[in-house]
């Protein structure tokens, strides 16, 4: 809403401006006591022409500066001995909006120009068109009207960085903020329920010595401690993955899939296609998504074997990571945190994440990253 005002009122201001140029031109014009023939009516109506046109000057600043020149010329020749004042407020337009190479090959033509009109006018001699020209547009005039613009475009251009600096840092204070605020909170919760984990650790291990029944309540508080544990502190860990750790990439996905297999789950790795480069950012998305798929099989799947597959093709990498798990399609889980946070990692990079059940039993997450093909 504010926006639409400001463009009103810019609007008006602009009519404002050409309605006044307009009116000094043509007063100028009428105390030359000309006649009213059909050249001094052309003259008069050029005036006109070329004040109002500036109205136009913030949408169409080359188009204004051409209509302006032209008018300026053509009063000049018509008799009207008037200085080029539009033409100057054209300068000034078109050098704010960048427009400065085309502005200055503007400018000269306007000042061959010029002499020419004031010399077919039939009212001075080459001498006089020549003086009456510089007193119709002085080139000192012309050169402050662009540095005027140069000045101003110089001061707005600063100013947009200044704002895109200002927002910059304060999105990266924030950022910062949260991920502060995010391992204060983790290491708190950890530090809490570390002491549940303990507390009912201790209890089942006294009821077990006493040859008493452990309660079932108490041995899913029991369970429930450990994997919450291990959970905050994976998340803690990819809190402070920061620069100042080497980055995870596709050459540690080896490991991944070794250390799945000594706990228990029978892992496959198979690379299809000539190994290549591909962004850095691209590789640790990568890393994550076997990281992430691992993790849920080994906790969540039942499963007793899965098989991770990367593809190199000429202008995408793929990565799937299927299990034999308990998932079937009639049954889909619910995505949680980490599926969330693989589908936005993948889409920040341009590419598509398909997680789902398989129909042979199992689930699957498939991803595919667009890449620049090798020449």
């Amino acid at each position: 809403m504010s926006t639409g005002r400001f463009g009103v009122r810019a609007g008006v201001r602009d009519w404002a401006i050409a309605v006044c140029v307009a009116a000094v031109l043509l007063v100028t014009g009428l105390s030359g006591q000309h006649s009213a023939t059909s050249i001094d009516l052309l003259g008069y109506a050029l005036l006109a022409a070329g004040g109002l046109a500036l109205a136009a000057g913030r949408r169409a600043p080359v188009p204004v500066l051409a209509v302006t020149g032209l008018c300026a010329v053509g009063y000049q020749a018509a008799g009207f001995d008037v200085p080029a004042v539009a033409y100057l407020f054209a300068v000034y337009a078109a050098v704010r909006a960048g427009h400065r190479t085309l502005t200055i090959v503007a400018s000269y033509a306007m000042l061959a120009a010029l002499p020419v009109a004031a010399l077919v006018s039939g009212l001075h001699d080459m001498g006089e068109a020549l003086a009456q020209s510089r007193g119709a547009l002085e080139i000192a005039w012309l050169i402050a009207a662009g540095a005027a613009g140069e000045a101003l475009r110089q001061a707005e251009r600063r100013a947009d960085e200044a704002e895109r600096t200002r927002e910059e840092t304060a999105r990266r204070r924030a950022d910062e903020e949260r991920l502060h605020i995010a391992r204060e909170l983790h290491d708190s919760l950890v530090h809490q329920i570390s002491i549940i984990k303990v507390q009912s650790e201790v209890a089942v291990h006294l009821a077990r010595k006493r040859g008493e029944k452990v309660p079932e309540a108490l041995l899913a508080i029991q369970q429930a401690g450990r994997e919450a544990t291990r959970e905050l502190r994976a998340t803690l860990e990819a809190l402070r993955d920061d620069d100042t750790t080497p980055p995870h990439g596709l050459d540690d996905v080896p490991e991944l899939v070794e250390r799945s297999r000594t706990s228990g789950l029978d892992s496959t790795l198979t690379i299809e296609g000539q190994r290549r480069d591909v962004p850095s950012a691209v590789e640790r998305t990568v890393y994550r998504i076997v990281q992430e798929s691992l993790t849920n099989i080994a906790r969540h799947a039942a499963a007793t074997s899965a098989s991770v597959h990367i593809g190199y093709r000429a202008d995408a990498l793929s990565v799937r990571v299927d299990d034999d798990g308990k998932a079937t399609p009639g049954a889909a889980p619910a995505p949680g945190v980490g599926l969330l946070g693989m589908r936005e990692r993948v889409t920040a990079l341009g590419g598509r994440l398909r997680a789902e059940p398989r129909g042979e039993g199992g689930f699957t997450v498939q991803a595919e990253f667009p890449v620049e093909p090798t020449s």
